[in-house]
């Protein structure tokens, strides 16, 4: 398994049931740079994360990438959700 570091936690932009939360989080993978992280996370406490807490998919961005998907969100409009 890959060992990770959350470095800075964003943002809970949802929570399902009583343990699953989809989060946005600067995490760093085997101590590498912090990449701006996107998943679900099945959580043991809701209120911080833990040894036991278990990730789910997502996806995980380095700066590059974060400033072009900035760049295609700042595009949107609600229009383009109807």
């Amino acid at each position: 398994m890959d060992t990770y570091e959350i470095e800075n936690e964003l943002a809970v932009l949802s929570v399902k049931g009583e343990h699953v939360t989809v989060e946005v989080n600067m995490i760093s993978y085997r101590n590498g740079r912090p990449k701006l992280d996107i998943r679900k996370w099945k959580r043991e406490d809701l209120e911080e994360h833990s040894k036991d807490d278990v990730m789910w998919k997502g996806i995980a961005l380095s700066w590059e990438e974060t400033k072009k998907l900035r760049e295609v969100l700042n595009e949107l409009t609600e229009m383009d959700f109807k």
